[in-house]
Parts: C-alpha cells; structure tokens; sequence
C-alpha cells in the first residue's frame, strides 16, 4: 500500500486447464486486498490478461508480470519472504513480527499452485499456515494481506479507474469514469 515498501505476491506455479480459475484468483485477491503486485509463472498467460483488464477497468495502482523461473525469482528477491502454507506457523503468532519487518523492506509473499520444492521452505523468512486446516490458497492469501495491513487495505483509493462500484444495501451501482 501506498507510504510503505512493496508488498509482491508470487504464484508459484500454475497448472494450465487446472490452476486457471485459482492463478486468476489470486491476482484479485491480491490485487483488491493490497498488494502491489502479483507474479505469475510464465504459462499463465491468461491469468495476467484478466487481472490486468480488472486493473483497467476498476482501478489501480497494481502491476502484474510473468516470470519464466519462480525458483529464481525468490532466490533473488531482496526484502522478506512470507510462505503460505497449511504447515507453517500459526499467522497469528507471527503476523507482528512480519508486519514489523514489512515496515523496513520489501516483502514477497508466496503463494504456492502445486506441491513446492522444500528449498522455498528453507528460504522463507516465514512458513505461515493460515488455520493448519486445507483450503483455498485464495483464502488462505486473502486473511494473510487483511492481517498484514490491519484492515486498511478495505479503504484503498483507486486511481485511473473506468468502473466505480458504489456501495449500496441492495442492489449494484456501478459507474463510468
């Protein structure tokens, strides 16, 4: 969010005509929930355009990049990394030590497709399980981000959006520019 170091999601790894429908989903999660940008692996293609036309349309900041080796990618990341995981510690037991560390440098939060190698495990700064229960990872990132940034990311100004959405009690309301 804006007056602190970024906050990068990385989906590591993507299952085409598996994954699709979740890589998507994490994007907007991330997307909506915060981040500043999420990275998808380089098969998930589709997943970027979508997330990148919601950005148009509804508003940003928030980039979103492909990336041919996730390995690398974390390897070479320079700030913390957060691992999301079902076997890591409990987030509520961390989450103010991230947030503190968040606050000196940039931080990558992974968010794994498939089974992940175990050196992302050893090179995480955190192995953070959300419940220690299986469940979606869109889940399991959209608690993470909500934790990190206390609820503030649900004020967010959007800028260069197309589409507003206007709260209402019933109904939708949506308008242009």
């Amino acid at each position: 969010m804006q007056d602190t170091p970024e906050v990068c999601v990385l989906r590591f790894g993507h299952r085409p005509g598996r994954d699709d429908r979740m890589t998507t989903h994490v994007g907007l999660t991330a997307r909506a929930l915060g981040a500043d940008r999420v990275v998808f692996p380089d098969n998930a293609t589709q997943s970027c355009e979508t997330v990148e036309d919601i950005t148009t349309r509804f508003g940003g900041p928030f980039d979103v990049e492909l990336s041919g080796s996730q390995k690398a990618f974390v390897r070479d990341w320079e700030g913390s990394v957060v691992h999301l995981t079902m076997y890591g510690e409990r987030i509520q037991d961390v989450e103010g030590e991230i947030r503190e560390r968040h606050r000196e440098g940039s931080l990558l939060v992974v968010v794994g497709g498939e089974k992940v190698p175990f050196e992302l495990y050893e090179r995480a700064d955190w192995n953070v399980g959300v419940t220690n229960q299986p469940h979606s990872e869109v889940a399991g990132l959209a608690v993470f981000l909500d934790r990190l940034f206390e609820g503030r990311e649900l004020d967010r100004d959007w800028v260069d959006a197309e589409r507003r959405v206007i709260p209402r009690e019933t109904g939708k309301r949506v308008e242009e520019g």
